[in-house]
């Protein structure tokens, strides 16, 4: 690979360029990317975790604060060399904080081709309702 860099031109890029790819940034965090959106009555969050085995993913609710933890270890056998580590490995963790409009009693958590996809409900008092009008008959305005 070739890179053409001038360390005493601009010092601080190179730094900049190597904390990105380790801690990532707001818009990349390394290891785990999302996207969410609404559909109809539920919010969707689907979590990039290509090369994560199942079994290791853990999605906890504590006090509308939803925890999704997951592990990447090395697909090489043990003993072998490694010729070049691009891919994040180790222990990922994202939070999302819930509102009191979402249902974290009732969250549907599926993983299929990499992708974590967590399916959150509306909570009864968020969805949309009709409000009834009761009474009688309206008295006439005077003046």
């Amino acid at each position: 690979m070739l890179m053409r860099t001038d360390p005493f031109r601009d010092p601080f890029r190179e730094f900049d360029r190597l904390a990105d790819r380790l801690f990532g940034t707001a818009s990349a965090p390394v290891g785990m990317p999302m996207d969410a959106y609404r559909s109809g009555e539920e919010v969707v969050v689907h979590f990039d975790l290509p090369g994560v085995d199942p079994e290791s993913i853990d999605v906890d609710v504590e006090r509308n604060v939803l925890t999704v933890t997951a592990e990447r270890t090395s697909p090489a056998p043990e003993g072998s060399q490694a010729l070049a580590t691009e891919r994040p490995r180790g222990r990922f963790s994202r939070q999302l904080f819930l509102g009191e409009t979402l249902d974290s009693e009732r969250i549907d958590a599926a993983y299929d081709a990499g992708v974590l996809t967590l399916r959150i409900p509306l909570a009864e008092q968020a969805k949309a309702r009709k409000i009834p009008i009761s009474g009688g008959k309206r008295k006439a305005l005077t003046r």
